[in-house]
């Protein structure tokens, strides 16, 4: 009986073999059509996998991009990848094909992990009604909850004087920045979103930032583009929900706030806050299928503004602070504005800056050279494009092997689109001086500020950011208070810090450490 078995074997295993070559050759035949990219060339059923640098993405790409030019593609097993270079080329698919590279490809490892089609939150959910309906519910709400208005730069204003106050307690000694800057941001979003501050000595905060910062980590590398390109890896027993503890336990905590809100909740009264108003929609909801408010993508909403909220500014201000003190003559100019406008007494606002040309240019700066996303968020074609005269298709992936290939539910996956943003905020076409900290990229020949267009770290087109304005209200408060109250230095005795990020998803500056003295 078991020599019948092995016989049966070998022709088994011969055909599975010839299926999946089969397989591999149906989605390689798009590196043999005209027009379509060029890239390294793929192994069978890994594609490019292996050849992939996880540890300088950044530099992989910039060698393939000098091998192979602004448009290149990679084959991550059998899911179709697209990496677009310079302002050109980025601006081409994300403005001028907007609407056909608004969707995102599907994530089977988020909805491994729980994450399924009815909680796809924001910032990766496909594009259609579902995304449409939650980005303007998103916006609306913060909106109404003081973003734009007086109210909320009131706020932001109150949490930079105790941020200020916790900066004053080291009394000039040296100190790291990080986890100050970490507290403040995480406050100011999860009043917006959960209707709370913390203190900052709060354990519950230490734990959400804690996770945060780790799942970030568990967020790029080769067991994510692995496991999210072969799903068939995602059923080995134990496997995802071990790589991806950190977030399996943050959403644990965030899961815990928002549950605290169905007990504590009047619906007789106004909401308090994003979490509260969500709850107002689901119960309208109720016996509509076809909405997307519901329980399981109220944590997903609520998860994704808490985190690109709180991950994204404080890491911006950290660049801020650490590039002040590489360049103290910027400080102090920037400080000597502060100066003129304020004095040393009165609370920045918003309407300050159109007389803050210098201040401006350099947050724009800091912006800029920090290169906070280098690569984006992924974008997918949902129809044929042609980007620098090369033809990007909208390619149906065959639905015979549901278990081997990325899509969800029977749809079919178009081409991942990876927006090298990186390359436009650093384009040597475009910058006088792209890899030095140079505020004058933001000034005229009369010191006055100027946007550029290669400037998108919040990306562009239809995905474009929704934390846009709060970023930018953030940012300047709290950069200002900063340095209003207090001028930075690096440690006497201690060697000058590097101004090279560590990439982990977000381009996070090196760890250093500096002294606040009080001006």
């Amino acid at each position: 009986m078991g020599l019948l078995t092995g016989d049966a074997l070998g022709p088994l295993a011969i055909a599975v073999a010839l299926f999946l070559l089969l397989v591999d050759l149906l989605h390689r035949r798009r590196f043999w059509a005209a027009r379509f990219p060029p890239g390294p060339m793929p192994l069978p059923l890994l594609g490019n996998l292996l050849q992939m640098d996880f540890q300088d993405t950044l530099f992989y790409f910039d060698r393939l991009r000098r091998r192979f030019g602004d448009v290149f593609s990679l084959q991550l097993a059998w899911t179709p990848v697209v990496v677009l270079n310079g302002l050109e080329a980025v601006r081409e698919a994300l403005v001028y094909h907007s609407e056909d590279t608004a969707d995102r490809p599907p994530m089977p490892i988020y909805e491994h992990l729980g994450f399924g089609p009815r909680s796809q939150g924001v910032f990766m959910a496909r594009y259609g009604r579902e995304w449409r309906e939650q980005r303007r519910f998103a916006l609306s709400t913060l909106r109404n909850f003081g973003l734009g208005k007086k109210s909320l730069e009131q706020w932001v204003t109150e949490e930079a004087s105790c941020l200020c106050a916790a900066f004053a307690d080291h009394a000039g000694r040296p100190f790291s920045p990080r986890a100050l800057l970490n507290k403040a941001v995480s406050n100011v979003i999860a009043s917006l979103t959960y209707g709370r501050r913390f203190e900052y000595d709060d354990p519950r905060l230490h734990k959400l930032i804690d996770r945060a910062l780790k799942g970030l980590q568990e967020d790029s590398g080769f067991a994510r583009e692995a496991l999210n390109s072969i799903p068939l890896l995602l059923h080995i027993p134990g496997l995802a929900d071990k790589v991806f503890s950190n977030q399996k336990a943050l959403m644990t905590l965030l899961n815990e706030l928002v549950q605290e809100h169905r007990i504590t909740r009047d619906p007789t009264q106004p909401p308090r806050d994003l979490t509260d108003a969500f709850l107002d929609e689901i119960e309208k909801a109720r016996g509509n299928p076809e909405s997307s408010f519901n329980d399981e993508n109220m944590l997903m909403v609520t998860a994704d503004l808490f985190l690109a909220g709180m991950l994204s500014t404080s890491a911006t201000l950290a660049w801020a602070l650490l590039l002040m003190i590489l360049h103290p003559d910027v400080q102090r100019r920037v400080q000597r504005e502060i100066d003129e406008v304020l004095g040393p007494e009165q609370r920045p606002a918003m309407a300050d800056q159109t007389r803050m040309p210098f201040t401006m240019a350099v947050m724009h700066e800091v912006q800029r050279f920090g290169d906070l996303a280098p690569l984006g968020v992924p974008h997918m074609t949902s129809r044929d494009i042609e980007v620098q005269g090369f033809l990007i298709p909208k390619v149906g992936l065959q639905p015979s092997a549901p278990m081997l290939s990325t899509t969800q539910h029977g749809q079919c996956q178009g081409t991942t689109l990876i927006t090298n943003l990186s390359s436009v905020l650093k384009d040597k076409t475009v910058w006088k001086k792209p890899f030095r900290f140079h505020p004058e990229h933001f000034l005229d020949a009369q010191g006055q500020f100027v946007k550029q267009e290669a400037f998108m770290p919040f990306s562009a087109g239809r995905r474009i950011c929704l934390g846009e304005p709060l970023a930018r209200m953030e940012f300047f408060l709290f950069f200002t208070c900063l340095l209003q109250r207090f001028s930075f230095s690096v440690p006497v005795g201690q060697p000058r810090p590097s101004d090279h990020g560590v990439f982990s998803f977000l381009m996070i500056p090196p760890p250093y450490q500096l002294c606040a003295t009080p001006r």
